[in-house]
């Protein structure tokens, strides 16, 4: 039995009552339920990490140290497990450095490529470039002028650890004299000891030459020093250094390439990165929006935001700027707008001759200068890198945003690895391209016989990895995208994508939600790779509430019946038929039809007025113009990648952030977005955590614990202790326990085992001291109140109005089974997301505030996306003003009014295919969605 399944005895992580299942292997199993039943505590939680934790216990306790290892989890025996791996939405990184291309591995193939069989050609002249002769070499020193000093160099040592003590005891020996070490010329004998574990560059001095006519010595330097360092040379001059290769050299201009390697192709190293950005791509520069967001107001009004505070003040840094000022006469009573285009360039980058001026201090001191005066743009950029003070940073940082670099325009690579090309393409005209278009380029790549032949292993482990990647319906990336701004559901597939290109056997996967951020259309292609991926001889364990998805898997384990303490058991277990065919499975009665989502009887018209989107080319998008009507239930549509994050989150969503006073967001590229006067406030409402620490909570977070702590204060017994509202709270001294400082828990460091957290022995994990807690209410403390569940707090507070309007907010988008003093980092995004619409269902809605969601359904079972649909309606029926982007159909076909983009992903996409109810939509032949849409529509009549 322990061989064909996987056995689970008594499991308890969580919110799982004693769980006992069995789930058969080499399956497709998908584990569903309500939001918070615990089938995530099941699949990740106790399967993978059990599976994980053997894994570990296998290795050494020295190497177990490095690791962070997971605890047992609590369940009494699991058989039967084989070795598991996670695919989860984690996104790859959010390190600037790192892209599609890295994430995947096709970069490093590609470097491999290029360094192989590229050619590099001139930028300046456009021919192919070839290894320089001593000859020609020889014929561009001579066209220098007479008595240069010239030094020909060596470099020998390029970027190399290590002392390198043997190479210079070996140099010596062999006559020579002098060295440039990393940039210093010394003399050899006199080297003291390299750093052993720092990258060096030795460039061995061959010879020193005031040139004249003497070729000969030229030639006889420059052949040794290119047999030293397998054909490079330096000519190093008072004015310039000049590489010459007998290996690459434009025969007109000199423009020399180093010897083609893999390292030179990457931006993450000196060799080939830009020099002026370091292989990032961008720069920190000041941002002239935010350094003067309103032109039309003079410096005297403040319209230099730096100096605004500051203005006719005797402040230091005003005084060099009024001296300057003074001096190019310029009105500081003119709107900035209005000024010269040579007087705001001197304000913005400084004196072009010296200013004699006088400086005053408060002490009385008196300073005369004579000097350049530095202007504000590149004074703000040197404090910002040489500031020591966080508070200094964050301030001189709110005038700085990322910019293009102006050397490389944000290709990340210096001139000398832009000039290599194969199949007329450089590595990063190779990069830009889509996953689909670089699949077809790989396919139509014509080489000739030798290079086809050294290129052939690595053309095949590209195009492999390229195929797999558009088969999981990423064909509209490009590899240059940061791997920081793709979603969790493209992250997840990037990874799902790399698994079945490593086609492993006997593996145990457990993924959540790979659907997540996939339109219906490119489902099939998923559930294709996850069969796949099954065939191959894995177990395929997937947290998934899409119905496609089910409909296509193997078995089914229902988890539930409800969320938290009304959940954590198995409802239903069994083949898809099955499960529908279970009269107690809330999931089977969606799949069966017995229950469902019902389409609104009526669509709302809006209340006349609109926001207007003309011409935005944010992205992919192309010059797109599109109204979102205010007072209605709008949802934004289309293929993944089409443009609808860029439209929506990008350009509206930043660009009325930006106008509503949030200087340092920067907007998407529209020409405008007009109507903005109709909104007062915009909400943008994601699935980030509602706090990074235990101590926020899903009381403290909606201010309902504000309320509580009030209530208590006003007890008879507080009122005769003397104790006020803060008494009550766990985050200050006075009523905490001061031995976990308010957590209730203590951590233990255990070195190479996890970290253990023990309840705390003073307060028992209440977080309160004795004394606090001896204020009752209604024979509760204030411990045993944030120890209640939503529901029973409803119960307990039903006659405080004001306490009992916040919390029914929370029951209404259905989390009436979380705990209010549940840990923020416990709850899931669905729910953290909720939390946050609950918090603001209790303010007065103004019929003016605009609230933006980007795929809210992401971890909600269809039962929960009828909550979350019931509660956005709601407050559209305020009179405010609700977009959504969205994949999914139940979502969808209750919108007001849609917006679907496309028609495809990428540069294929990023126009308007059809706007309308979704009605209307549902008709047009060229809109996906409304292809998928139409039968939903028909079935719900």
């Amino acid at each position: 039995m322990s061989q064909k399944y996987i056995v689970i005895k008594g499991a308890r992580e969580n919110n799982l009552k004693n769980v006992n299942v069995k789930i058969p292997k080499d399956k497709f199993v998908i584990m569903t339920g309500a939001s918070g039943s615990g089938k995530s505590s099941l699949a990740f939680d106790t399967i993978y990490a059990e599976g994980q934790r053997r894994y570990m216990e296998s290795l050494s306790a020295y190497a177990r140290q490095f690791l962070g290892n997971s605890e047992k989890p609590d369940v009494d025996q699991i058989d039967g497990l084989s070795p598991a791996i996670a695919i989860d939405q984690k996104t790859t990184s959010n390190n600037p450095r790192s892209t599609v291309g890295t994430a995947t591995e096709i970069y490093d193939y590609l470097r491999l490529l290029y360094a192989r069989i590229g050619v590099p050609y001139c930028p300046h002249h456009h021919i192919p470039i070839t290894g320089s002769t001593i000859k020609e070499m020889i014929d561009k020193i001579m066209e220098l002028p007479d008595g240069t000093r010239c030094t020909i160099l060596s470099p020998i040592v390029s970027g190399k650890k290590g002392m390198h003590k043997d190479l210079i005891e070996k140099l010596i020996k062999e006559g020579y004299v002098r060295a440039r070490i990393d940039g210093e010329i010394q003399y050899l004998e006199e080297v003291g000891p390299l750093e052993k574990n720092k990258k060096h560059n030795i460039d061995v001095v061959v010879d020193r030459i005031v040139k004249k006519d003497n070729r000969s010595r030229f030639h006889d330097s420059l052949e040794t020093a290119l047999n030293l360092s397998d054909g490079l040379a330096v000519l190093l001059t008072k004015e310039q250094e000049t590489l010459f290769s007998s290996n690459y050299a434009c025969k007109i201009c000199g423009f020399s390439v180093p010897k083609l390697e893999p390292k030179l192709f990457s931006f993450n190293a000196p060799y080939g990165a830009c020099p002026t950005c370091k292989g990032l791509g961008i720069t920190q520069k000041v941002d002239l929006n935010l350094l003067m967001p309103d032109r039309s107001l003079s410096i005297n009004q403040g319209g230099i935001r730096y100096y605004k505070n500051i203005v006719n003040t005797e402040n230091l840094e005003w005084q060099r700027m009024k001296n300057l000022i003074d001096f190019y006469h310029i009105d500081m009573d003119t709107p900035i707008e209005d000024l010269p285009a040579d007087q705001l360039d001197k304000i913005l980058y400084g004196s072009d001759v010296p200013i004699a001026y006088t400086l005053h201090s408060r002490s009385g001191i008196v300073q005369q200068k004579n000097e350049y005066i530095e202007g504000v743009c590149p004074m703000i950029e040197r404090r910002y890198q040489e500031t020591g003070s966080a508070f200094s940073r964050e301030w001189y940082g709110s005038f700085i945003s990322d910019q293009e670099c102006p050397t490389c325009h944000g290709a990340r690579l210096n001139e000398q690895v832009l000039s290599v090309q194969v199949g007329g393409k450089n590595i990063y005209e190779w990069t830009q391209m889509s996953i689909k278009e670089a699949r077809a380029f790989m396919k139509n790549l014509d080489l000739d016989p030798t290079d086809a032949k050294i290129a052939n292993l690595i053309v095949r482990e590209i195009s492999n990895r390229l195929e797999f990647l558009d088969h999981v319906g990423l064909g509209y990336l490009s590899l240059d995208r940061l791997a920081g701004t793709l979603s969790g559901g493209e992250a997840q597939r990037i990874r799902l994508a790399t698994q079945i290109g490593s086609k492993l056997t006997g593996v145990m996967y457990v993924l959540d939600e790979p659907s997540i951020g996939l339109h219906q259309r490119d489902n099939d292609r998923l559930i294709d790779a996850l069969k796949e991926m099954r065939d191959l001889g894995n177990t395929l364990i997937v947290v998934e509430h899409d119905e496609d998805t089910m409909r296509a898997s193997d078995y089914i384990v229902d988890v539930g019946p409800g969320a938290g303490i009304h959940g954590g058991e198995i409802v239903a277990v069994g083949t898809p038929e099955e499960i529908m065919a279970n009269p107690n499975s809330l999931t089977g009665a969606y799949l069966s039809g017995r229950k469902r989502i019902e389409v609104p009887t009526k669509r709302r018209r809006g209340n006349g007025k609109k926001l207007r989107v003309v011409q935005a080319t944010q992205n992919n998008l192309k010059k797109v113009t599109v109204d979102f009507k205010l007072g209605t239930f709008t949802v934004v549509t289309g293929v993944s990648g089409s443009g609808k994050s860029s439209l929506v989150t990008e350009v509206l969503t930043r660009g009325i952030q930006h106008k509503l006073g949030r200087a340092h967001v920067t907007p998407g590229r529209c020409k405008a977005i007009k109507g903005m006067e109709n909104i007062d406030k915009i909400v943008e409402i994601s699935q980030d955590p509602i706090g990074r620490t235990p101590r926020s909570n899903p009381a403290t977070y909606t201010g309902v614990f504000d309320d509580i702590r009030a209530l208590y204060a006003q007890t008879k017994e507080a009122r005769m202790l003397g104790y006020d509202k803060g008494r009550f709270s766990f985050n200050v001294k006075g009523g905490r326990c001061e031995a976990c400082q308010g957590d209730g828990i203590l951590r233990i460091s255990m070195q190479f085992l996890p970290d253990v957290y023990v309840t705390c022995d003073q307060c028992g994990g209440t977080r309160y001291n004795e004394e606090t807690l001896q204020v009752r209410y209604k024979g509760k403390n204030i411990a045993e109140v944030l120890d209640m569940t939503v529901e029973e707090a409803l119960d307990f507070f039903s006659n405080i109005s004001k306490i009992r309007h916040k919390l029914q907010t929370l029951n209404d988008v259905g989390l009436s089974y979380i705990k209010l003093g549940q840990p923020a980092t416990t709850l899931s995004g669905g729910e953290a997301q909720r939390i946050k619409l609950a918090s603001q269902l209790q303010k007065k809605p103004t019929g003016k505030t605009l609230f933006v969601l980007d795929e809210p359904t992401t971890g909600l079972h269809s039962d929960d996306v009828n909550k979350l649909i019931s509660v956005l309606q709601r407050l559209v029926d305020h009179g405010d003003t609700v977009i959504v982007i969205e994949h999914n159909l139940d979502v969808i076909k209750c919108a007001d009014w849609l917006i679907d983009l496309g028609p495809e992903g990428g540069d294929e996409g990023g126009t308007v295919v059809v706007t309308g109810t979704p009605e209307t939509v549902s008709q047009c032949e060229n809109s996906y969605t409304g292809q998928y849409l139409k039968p939903l529509l028909e079935r719900g009549k």
